[in-house]
Order: structure tokens, then C-alpha cells, then sequence
């Protein structure tokens, strides 16, 4: 057993295809078929199974060996790593997960900035739900990822932003008129949710104040939401941040008790993480890290690096 044939079971697990796996990796469809069958050969087990009808499927010590295997290969770039920076360069790959808030918001300056200094780092990004990025972060397909932050501690995590959310409404809804509201005062009230991270808080907060909560439509898309919201269909609850340059006939309005949407930096476990994974947590929390919460999660201190 080699790298390149855990490179390979990787690439064909992931893209379910020998032929597509073979294309990511400069080989042939049958070198393929013939690396991963000496592969099982020496292990002694079946690793995949094909199906006509459901194509390529991993058996159940497939799917397990697929997630080590993932962690073997990031102990070798992790070996890269180190002797590159011995050598006074700094190398590597970074797979991120976020959500779109953060894509947009958070993670351009933070590239930016760790290019400017190692621009032989590289990046692979991948945009999902909350949810998404957890099961990435479980199953190793992502070194770190950018998740809302909850009370459950299966990730190490840094908090990094705390974000008011404000009701938005069309000015002639019937709340356009209050100041400040109570989540009471929206019991009932015709909901638009974003998916995606904006989510969350919202389900938090309306079943710890034990009030009714009416969804009308859910979208993926901020944009959609406003332009739902400016229809007239209904009010949507968002980040401060997303609220610069409403339209005219839309108002933001407080809420009282204030809400927050938390955003953490996760990562499987910072003790294994690279040398580069270190240095994009270190920029994110040097650009926009806060100090701790109560109740958060196992906490990373500084002095990263």
C-alpha cells in the first residue's frame, strides 16, 4: 500500500467513477481498476462494490478505510510542509468549508492576506449548509470549516464573529411602524428563512422563547430572500453585516432581547492540523477573532504557530 493508490482510492470514492478518477490523476481507466484491485488484494477486503443501477458504491470498510485514508494522506502533506518551511518556504493545500455569508464576507481578505505572504499556499474552497460542512469536517474532506456555532463539541473551535440579527419588513407591513420588537410580537407572523447559516439562530431563539414560528417560504439565497421580502410575502430575520443599503421600501427594525448569530472556525482536531491549516487559522482569527463566550466550544488560545 502506497500513497498513490490511497490518492487514487480517494479520487474514485469521491467521484464515484474510475474513469473520472483516472482523468484527475493523469491515468488510464484500466491502471486504475488494476491499483485499486491490488489495493483490496492486500487488504484482503472488498472496498468497493459496482452496482448497475446505483453505480460505484463503497462497502461499509470502505467507507471507513476512506476516512483514514484521508488522514493518512494529510500526515504526508503535513511531512511536505515541514521540510518546506526547514527550507524557508511555506507550502500547501487548505480546504475550506463555508457557508455563503461567509464566502463572500469573511474569506476574501483572509486569502488575500495569507497570498500576499505564502503564495505558494494554495486553497480549495467548498461553499454548503451548516450541515454540510459538518459532515465534511467528519469525514475529513475539509481541513477547517466556518460553522454556526452550537452546543455540541465534536470540533475544536475558535469563535470568531458575533452578528446582530434585525427583522427586515417592507416599510407599510403592519411592524414597519416599532422601534424595537419582542419575539413575542412575532408569533405568527408570515417568515421568509435563508438557508445556509442564516437559519439556525432563528429555530434557536423562537423555541427557547416558546413562540410560534410560521414559515411561509425558505430560500438559499440572500438576495431571493430580500426580493421576496419586497414583495410583500413576508419578513425575513438577518446579519447586521447583509443589511448596509436596503432598498427605500424596506426597514430594519431591533429586536429586544438581541439576537446573535455566532460564527465559529472548526477544525477535526487542531493537533493534527498542518502547518498551512494552522497559518489560515491564525490569519482568520488575527482579522476577526473576538475573545471567548460562555458555553462555546473547546476553544483554540493564540500562539498558534
Amino acid at each position: 500500500m502506497n500513497r498513490a493508490q490511497l490518492e487514487l482510492f480517494v479520487q474514485v470514492a469521491e467521484t464515484g467513477s474510475f474513469t473520472r478518477a483516472g482523468e484527475k490523476l493523469n491515468i488510464t481507466q484500466p491502471a486504475v481498476s488494476r491499483s485499486i484491485s491490488a489495493l483490496e488484494n492486500e487488504l484482503g477486503v472488498r472496498l468497493m462494490i459496482r452496482d448497475r443501477r446505483q453505480g460505484l458504491m463503497l462497502t461499509d470498510i470502505g467507507s471507513r478505510l476512506l476516512v483514514q485514508s484521508r488522514v493518512i494522506l494529510k500526515q504526508f502533506e503535513q511531512m511536505e510542509q515541514l521540510v518546506a518551511a526547514e527550507k524557508g518556504l511555506e507550502i500547501g493545500k487548505i480546504r475550506i468549508g463555508s457557508f455563503p455569508m461567509t464566502s463572500t464576507h469573511l474569506l476574501p481578505r483572509v486569502i488575500r492576506d495569507i497570498r500576499e505572504r505564502y503564495p505558494g499556499i494554495e486553497f480549495d474552497l467548498r461553499e454548503g449548509t451548516v450541515n454540510d460542512i459538518r459532515e465534511w469536517l467528519d469525514q475529513r474532506e475539509i481541513d477547517v470549516g466556518l460553522i454556526i456555532a452550537s452546543e455540541q463539541g465534536e470540533f475544536e473551535s475558535i469563535p470568531l464573529l458575533e452578528e446582530e440579527m434585525q427583522l427586515v419588513c417592507r416599510d407599510d407591513h403592519a411592524l414597519a411602524s416599532e422601534t424595537v420588537l419582542s419575539i413575542r410580537q412575532l408569533e405568527g407572523v408570515a417568515f421568509i428563512i435563508c438557508n445556509g447559516g442564516y437559519e439556525v439562530p432563528i429555530y434557536d431563539i423562537f423555541r427557547r422563547s416558546k413562540a410560534g414560528l410560521n414559515v411561509s417560504f425558505t430560500v438559499h439565497n440572500v438576495n431571493a430572500c430580500l426580493n421576496m421580502v419586497q414583495e410583500g410575502l413576508g419578513v425575513a430575520l438577518l446579519p447586521t453585516m447583509l443589511l448596509a443599503g436596503l432598498p427605500a421600501e424596506l426597514k430594519a427594525i431591533k429586536l429586544e432581547p438581541k439576537i446573535y448569530r455566532e460564527v465559529d472556525l472548526a477544525l477535526p482536531s487542531f493537533a493534527e492540523a498542518s502547518s498551512a491549516t494552522k497559518l489560515f487559522v491564525e490569519t482568520v482569527q488575527r482579522l476577526y477573532g473576538r475573545s471567548g463566550r460562555s458555553g462555546s466550544n473547546n476553544v483554540i488560545q493564540n500562539g498558534l504557530m
